[in-house]
């Protein structure tokens, strides 16, 4: 015959409890249960008002870092900004970073775009141009410059550009002047 058939399904509260004690147990651990988790909110809290920012794409392509360096650029202590704008009607904002073997081996190399890209995915949201590409060129001034000090000179040299004219108005570089080519003969005279 089985007895089992009469016993209450339900079970008595004097049991002792599912954890091993402390002897055979971690002892950094509480022997008591843990309270329920809090309530959390559905959606995910922002800490930024507004909508999200699109992050800016990556450039990729050799040609469009050549292209990049006829454009505008901006130089600073720790890097040079060049921006072009593409005139292809896309509104999508790129950037790129190039740093070259004379600042320094693979590690500062790497450390370098690292930061850069933090700078550039943090800033050009805000101020960058639509419809541009932006270039980051590593300089040897910015391999131990501080972070803090980066971002400034971003946001400077992003404003830089906004107020330098168009790219067929800017004066030729390399200290090419006026009248003083290689042609013959003098020039206005």
């Amino acid at each position: 015959m089985n007895d089992e058939a009469h016993f209450s399904a339900e079970q008595s509260g004097s049991e002792a409890p599912s954890r091993l004690s402390r002897p055979h147990g971690d002892p950094r651990r509480p022997q008591h249960h843990p309270r329920p988790s809090c309530a959390r909110p559905q959606e995910p809290e922002r800490l930024i008002e507004g909508p999200p920012s699109a992050a800016p794409a990556i450039m990729g392509k050799r040609a469009d870092f050549l292209a990049a360096n006829r454009g505008k650029r901006a130089p600073m202590p720790g890097f040079v900004l060049l921006v072009r704008d593409r005139d292809d009607g896309d509104p999508a904002m790129r950037f790129g970073i190039t740093v070259t073997k004379k600042i320094g081996g693979a590690v500062i190399r790497n450390r370098m775009k690292r930061r850069f890209r933090v700078l550039a995915r943090e800033l050009l949201p805000l101020h960058g141009y639509a419809g541009a590409d932006h270039v980051l060129i590593g300089r040897d001034g910015g391999k131990e410059r501080d972070f803090a000090l980066l971002r400034t000179e971003l946001e400077k040299a992003l404003r830089k550009i906004a107020r330098a004219p168009q790219a067929g108005d800017a004066p030729p570089r390399h200290g090419a002047r006026a009248g003083h080519g290689r042609g013959k003969g003098k020039v206005g005279a």
